[in-house]
């Protein structure tokens, strides 16, 4: 609730004639409100700090590396991500002995990122990686999608589908492409129109109703082609998808 939300029972010291800041004041932020965005915008405050965040916005990686690449010491850069993550604005990750850092996936994190590149005219990895390769075939996907995300995803979608039976996890495919998660799963969705992992196993059905339809495979050998091990969990998602079981589907074809 606004501070000033009673301001319509004020008159304001001066009439300029405006008569339209009553609208104005119904929006206007409490204190409480706004600390959040205060406080992250204070701590990246530092160049030091905007540069590792930004940084962590298209990969993730540990201190050693991060240290390497902004040459800082390991203690310096330890320090800023520190307040970084005390801040929400990244979140870390153990593997063995290893701690792996990356931006959280929050709005304020990825408003902060495009703003950082909008204000400083940094080049986003993300649009370069639109812009080199594959231009003479995706022409109309960058003009759909000028910040280059549509052209990535483009991409990602074909990797996941050129073999069903591999399975990627989204840091996976963030880190390879230089996109970060949050804008890779929002992105998807807006192109494809459902989260990854909904399209993904809407696909492994279809391929498998395709291979059900047209071979003698087994059905543990399929399911094994779409990336399932467990048969049973195989079915399980067939009949989700399809609406009934895998040998149940054959058969109607068959007759």
């Amino acid at each position: 609730m606004s501070d000033m939300s009673n301001m319509n029972e004020i008159t304001l010291p001066h009439d300029h004639g405006h008569h339209n800041e009553e609208k104005i004041w119904k929006h206007l932020p409490a204190e409480a409100e706004i600390s959040g965005v205060s406080e992250a915008m204070r701590q990246l405050g530092d160049p030091s700090r905007l540069r590792i965040f930004w940084l962590l916005c298209h990969c993730e990686e540990c201190v050693v590396n991060i240290a390497a690449i902004v040459s800082m010491s390991s203690p310096a850069v330890s320090h800023h991500l520190r307040i970084l993550k005390s801040s929400g604005l990244i979140v870390s990750r153990r593997e063995g002995k290893e701690m792996y850092y990356k931006t959280a996936d929050t709005e304020l994190a990825q408003m902060l990122h495009h703003m950082i590149e909008k204000l400083g005219r940094i080049t986003c990895p993300e649009d370069e990686a639109a812009e080199t390769g594959d231009t003479a075939d995706h022409t109309n996907e960058k003009n759909a999608a000028p910040d280059g995300c549509e052209a990535v995803i483009r991409k990602i979608h074909d990797r996941l589908t050129e073999d069903p039976g591999k399975r990627y996890t989204i840091d996976e495919l963030a880190r390879e492409y230089l996109i970060n998660t949050a804008a890779l799963k929002a992105t998807f969705k807006a192109v494809y129109g459902v989260p990854v992992a909904s399209y993904m196993k809407q696909y492994r059905m279809k391929e498998a109703a395709k291979m059900l339809r047209e071979t003698d495979q087994s059905i543990a050998d399929i399911a094994r082609s779409v990336g399932y091990a467990s048969q049973s969990k195989f079915s399980a998602a067939f009949k989700d998808i399809m609406k009934t079981l895998p040998t149940d589907y054959r058969r109607q074809c068959r007759k």
